[in-house]
């Protein structure tokens, strides 16, 4: 199969879909690796690295598209990306369906077949998702020890505290691979950490293996108002496979929290678990809401490329060269995995989440694979 990497376009994106490494065995397996010219440089790799794994490299981003039968990213397309898709072509990234209508419509409308890496699921666990879920939940304490401080705007707060001085209220809502990871940051730095979950046996887990200075809360409405007086960072690290995030605290709730403290919400390419959170980018991350700074960048792990490429590549990797194996159909009808993965077939919706969030029609991805 002919294999499309094309450099990644959103603002101040600088990771790539593949490694070199990733490229040869590909390559070593069979099939063309198409390469845009400088699309890992943000990364750390050059095109030579590129060419000496076997990769052919290509200048002209429309030329690649249209050699590619496969395309492999890292964000969801754009839209002048969306333009060149075409049907029957294979897209193969990230694409959090259910926070925006418009891409979905616009790659129903073009007919491609869209495998999502956030709804690959095996063994209970999204295998795709958690390389940057742990990248994100780590960088979730980083940003909010930053943005705590008084140059930033923040109430002047400093996570671990001093000998004498209290550290840190730092409440994380949602107890999967992002809050595990974010508990684990801020716990290290001497903050005092909430983590709230509605899964008691996930609870359970992260009582007996957090340190002491972590606190398992069941999560309520209540639980939570309870907690916003008290919180200095407020990190949203809650998931639902494919569809969009519950909103777990208003814009009215804001009001409780101490002035310049701050949110972070990991959840925001699933649409937020925050009522006041909107995408921002990397190159203007923040806004103000009711006194409280919102740190709420769409593509967090686009920060730190060099580590969130080769973390991405690890995952994705054995995923890919079954795709590219067997095409769309054979994958969908192979792999469970696969199938979960598929989200838009031929331009029909095949992941029921995504279809929910906008009220539209689906079909599963076994029954459309007949027709693909």
């Amino acid at each position: 199969m002919k294999i499309g990497i094309p450099k990644e376009i959103k603002i101040a994106e600088a990771r790539v879909s593949l490694t070199p490494a990733g490229t040869e065995a590909l390559t070593h397996a069979g099939h063309e690796v198409y390469v845009q010219t400088s699309a890992g440089v943000g990364s750390g790799f050059e095109d030579q690295d590129y060419a000496d794994a076997g990769a052919t490299l290509i200048a002209d981003v429309d030329e690649l598209w249209a050699t590619a039968e496969m395309v492999m990213k890292v964000k969801e397309p754009q839209a002048e990306e969306i333009a060149r898709a075409r049907p029957g072509q294979i897209l193969f990234t990230y694409f959090h369906f259910a926070a925006d209508q418009e891409l979905t419509q616009g790659l129903c409308n073009s007919g491609a077949h869209c495998f999502a890496y956030e709804t690959l699921e095996e063994g209970g666990t999204l295998p795709l998702l958690t390389p940057m879920s742990e990248v994100a939940g780590r960088m979730a304490v980083q940003e909010g020890a930053k943005y705590l401080e008084a140059p930033q705007g923040g109430r002047g707060v400093l996570l671990s505290g001093l000998p004498g001085v209290e550290p840190a209220y730092v409440t994380i809502l949602g107890g999967g691979v992002v809050g595990t990871n974010a508990a684990w940051m801020a716990a290290g730095l001497g903050a005092r950490v909430q983590i709230l979950d509605v899964n008691l046996d996930r609870l359970r887990y992260l009582e007996e293996i957090m340190p002491a200075n972590v606190t398992t809360i069941f999560s309520t409405r209540q639980a939570i108002l309870e907690h916003l007086p008290k919180t200095d960072l407020l990190i949203g690290a809650v998931l639902i496979p494919g569809a969009r995030a519950p909103k777990l605290v208003s814009t009215e709730d804001l009001k409780l929290m101490p002035k310049g403290s701050v949110v972070v919400d990991v959840a925001v390419d699933q649409g937020g678990c925050i009522e006041s959170c909107r995408p921002t980018t990397h190159d203007n991350p923040t806004y103000e809401v009711e006194g409280v700074i919102h740190y709420c960048v769409a593509n967090m792990p686009g920060a730190v490329p060099r580590t969130s490429t080769f973390g991405l590549t690890n995952a994705t990797l054995p995923w890919a060269l079954r795709l590219a194996k067997w095409g769309a159909k054979e994958a969908v009808l192979h792999s469970p995995q696969l199938a979960g993965a598929a989200n838009i077939l031929g331009g029909k919706i095949s992941c029921e989440a995504v279809a929910n969030a906008f009220d539209l029609n689906w079909e599963s991805a076994a029954e459309l694979a007949h027709s693909i």
